[in-house]
C-alpha cells in the first residue's frame, strides 16, 4: 500500500484545466429529501441527482484561500452560487483546515464548510490500526452517552473552531432570519462537516432546520455514533464517488461505522447516469454500494476521490479555480 500510496502523490500535484460552469440552478429541497434512507438501493433521477452539485461548490469553496472567499472570488466554484455572502473566514490550511461561514440568500441558510486535505496523506492516517478514540466533548456537545466514540484526530480538529463558527452561525441567524444551518465538506472536511451538523443540532434552537451534504468522507466514529447522527441529523448524505478509498476508512474491524445515508457514483464516466442512494448506515451487501464495489485500498483508484462529482465537478486545492 505504501508503493501505491507513494506512486500516486505526485498525481496530486497535476493541474487540470476545466471550463467555467455557468451558475447552478437550485433545485427544489424535497429532489434530495426523497432520497433519504431508503428501503433498498434507489436509483437517482436526473434531478435528484443535479439537486447536489450547489453543496459539491460549496465544498470546493472551501479549498481556496480565505482573501478571495471573502468577496466570493473564488472562480468557478463561487460563480455557480451567486448572491453568496461569506461573513467569516478563518484557518491556515495546517493546523487548522480553512473554514468560511456565511449566508445562502435564494436558501435563507447559514453555510458552515471545512476544507479537505491531501488524500494519499489521509489515506495513509486513516489505515493506521493504532488510530486513537474519544468520547465527544460533553460541553461541546451536550448530553452524548459515553457509549458514543469518535476518531480523536476528528474531535480535536472540530473543537479548534466549534465556538467561534457556532457564534457567527447564531448572529447570522439573528439578522438574516435564516431557518436552516447547512454543512458541507469534502474528505476530512467532509468528516468536520459531520461532527459540527450534531453540534448544531445540539446548541441551536430546534426550530432552525440542520442538514448536511458531504462527499469522500472517511468513516468518523463508532455504531453509537452513527446511529446519534441518524437519530439527530436526519437530513444527511454522504456521496461517494465510484472507487474511491476515503470512504472505506478506518476500517469497520476497528469499530468504526459510517451513518445513512450513502449515495453512490457507481461509474467512472462523467455523465451522471449512475447514481444510486443505499439503504442502512455501512451498506455491505449491495453491489451497487461502496462496501462491495470498494472492498479494500488495493481494489481502490485514489484519484475517484476528487471527482468528477456530479456536473463533472471536481474538489480539492488544485480546483480552486
Amino acid at each position: 500500500m505504501w508503493v501505491l500510496l507513494a506512486a500516486l502523490s505526485p498525481l496530486w500535484s497535476v493541474v487540470s484545466v476545466v471550463a467555467s460552469p455557468a451558475p447552478v440552478s437550485i433545485a427544489a429541497r424535497d429532489a434530495i429529501t426523497s432520497v433519504l434512507d431508503p428501503s433498498s438501493v434507489l436509483t437517482l433521477t436526473s434531478s435528484e441527482i443535479s439537486a447536489f452539485e450547489p453543496y459539491e461548490q460549496l465544498a470546493r469553496a472551501a479549498y481556496c484561500a480565505s482573501d478571495i472567499i471573502t468577496g466570493w472570488q473564488c472562480g468557478e466554484a463561487c460563480a455557480a452560487i451567486p448572491g453568496f455572502e461569506a461573513t467569516l473566514t478563518g484557518g491556515d490550511g495546517d493546523a487548522i483546515q480553512l473554514y468560511y461561514v456565511g449566508y445562502w440568500p435564494s436558501q435563507n441558510a447559514v453555510v458552515v464548510a471545512h476544507q479537505g486535505t491531501d488524500p494519499t496523506q489521509l489515506l495513509s492516517d486513516l489505515t493506521d490500526v493504532d488510530i486513537t478514540t474519544e468520547n465527544l466533548n460533553s460541553t461541546l456537545f451536550p448530553g452524548v452517552s459515553s457509549d458514543v466514540w469518535v476518531h480523536s484526530g476528528f474531535a480535536d480538529e472540530q473543537a479548534q473552531t466549534a465556538e467561534i463558527i457556532l457564534a457567527e452561525t447564531q448572529s447570522l441567524i439573528a439578522s438574516k432570519g435564516a431557518t436552516t444551518v447547512i454543512l458541507v465538506g469534502h474528505s476530512l472536511g467532509g468528516a468536520l462537516a459531520q461532527l459540527d451538523a450534531l453540534y448544531m443540532t445540539l446548541n441551536l434552537p430546534s426550530d432552525i432546520h440542520v442538514m448536511s451534504r458531504t462527499f469522500g468522507t472517511p468513516r468518523v466514529g463508532n455504531p453509537a455514533y452513527a446511529d446519534l447522527i441518524d437519530s439527530m441529523v436526519p437530513d444527511f448524505t454522504r456521496m461517494n464517488n465510484y472507487l474511491d478509498p476515503i470512504p472505506i476508512v478506518p476500517g469497520r474491524f476497528l469499530g468504526f461505522q459510517h451513518p445513512e445515508t450513502e449515495v453512490h457514483i457507481v461509474s467512472d464516466s462523467s455523465d451522471d447516469s449512475d447514481v444510486v442512494a443505499c439503504p442502512g448506515n455501512d451498506d455491505a451487501t449491495d453491489a451497487q454500494c461502496t462496501i462491495m464495489m470498494v472492498p479494500n485500498v488495493v481494489d481502490a483508484d485514489i484519484l475517484d476521490h476528487l471527482g468528477p462529482y456530479p456536473g463533472d465537478v471536481y474538489i480539492g486545492t488544485i480546483y480552486c479555480t
